[in-house]
């Protein structure tokens, strides 16, 4: 439970942090310093909850990611400019700004080729031991701020992390003009998925999930189709997949925004021959898995981490108007009620919450 006693004004940097399993309090720490001369102190003020920081707070760890000490939760946010380092050129104080919460070493193999989301030394908000965003304020490098444009308001800037997410996916699966595309899962990342591949030029998007409400969503939002899978097998469930979509041959490109096995597995059944599967969800360490279909059919199968390089499209597909993250809001709170925010979305409520930064 929150204490509430650390809530009252006067706070400098008020700031969200997890203590332990289910153990988070609200604690005003001191407010960060420029400790580089490209450094920039963003006010944070509107953070998104992502499923990574409610499984901190349940579990206390993700993989080999332990939480030990103390840590400030949050990395979806936007903020507003309050001041700048010395050698900073692009940003002013007052810029509207969309936060890429992870900073690499840029001097590593991966760093240089351009895919530092791969940086074995990356620092990323909310991931033990670096703190995260929720909290008054927070400071960045002045190349991983992105500046909002003016049609971009500071509450969809708080969703260009998780689009950035699903343009990383969309780009690994390389979708292109005219192919078919199914998505498992209807969460936001899997939801703006569907998204970015109808705004690459996907003719045919299909949303795959369990819950009607969610796939509702997704026909009104970015799906031209939507699939309910039944309790058998997934051969059959892969059939009628492509039946229903009038893809008998199968379909181009399958992401797997889910995590779970059935969906991984008839995914891969549902592909056609030189197809492209790629990996976004996580799920079991370890599940069963298709191999044989995999190899006859020569799939192309990869992975996705995180995002590199994807900021800026993902901005500009907003800016466009390609791209509706406002639709995905379904909650905004004050930051004195984050826990119940964190709690509403560990029960599924809405799509996408954010949290309101702290007030003076």
């Amino acid at each position: 439970m929150a204490t509430e006693t650390e809530t009252k004004s006067g706070a400098k940097n008020l700031s969200f942090v997890l203590e332990g399993i289910q153990n988070v309090k609200f604690e005003d720490r001191p407010v960060p310093e420029l400790k580089n001369p490209r450094d920039v102190l963003v006010e944070v003020k509107y953070t998104g909850i992502c499923g990574s920081d409610v499984h901190y707070w349940q579990h206390g760890s993700i993989g080999r990611f332990v939480l030990k000490e103390p840590m400030v939760l949050g990395h979806e946010s936007a903020g507003v400019v309050a001041r700048v380092g010395p050698a900073v050129k692009d940003l002013k104080v007052g810029d509207h700004v969309a936060m890429e919460p992870g900073l690499p070493c840029r001097y590593c193999v991966r760093c240089k080729e351009g895919k530092y989301n791969l940086c074995a030394d990356m620092a990323f908000a909310a991931t033990p031991p670096f703190d995260g965003t929720l909290a008054k304020y927070f400071v960045l490098a002045d190349d991983f701020c992105f500046k909002l444009p003016e049609n971009v308001s500071l509450e969809e800037g708080a969703l260009i992390e998780p689009l950035a997410v699903a343009v990383h996916i969309t780009r690994q699966a390389d979708v292109r003009q005219g192919e078919s595309v199914v998505v498992f899962g209807a969460g936001p990342v899997g939801l703006l998925c569907c998204a970015v591949a109808k705004a690459f030029g996907a003719s045919k998007v299909i949303s795959v999930d369990i819950v009607k409400s969610r796939l509702d969503f997704a026909k009104k939002y970015a799906a031209t189709a939507v699939f309910v899978p039944e309790p058998v097998s997934a051969p059959e469930n892969a059939e009628r997949l492509r039946k229903e979509n009038n893809l008998p041959d199968g379909i181009d490109v399958a992401i797997d925004a889910s995590g779970a096995e059935p969906s991984v597995n008839t995914a891969i059944h549902a592909l056609r021959i030189g197809g492209r599967y790629v990996q976004g969800g996580m799920g079991k360490e370890n599940i069963q898995f298709p191999i044989s279909a995999a190899c006859t059919k020569e799939l192309t199968i990869k992975g996705s981490f995180r995002y590199s390089n994807d900021y800026q499209l993902a901005i500009d597909l907003v800016a466009s108007g390609k791209i509706n993250v406002f639709y995905l809001i379904t909650g905004r709170v004050p930051f004195e009620n984050a826990e119940q925010a964190f709690t509403d979305v560990k029960a599924g409520k809405g799509i996408k919450t954010i949290i309101e930064g702290p007030k003076d």
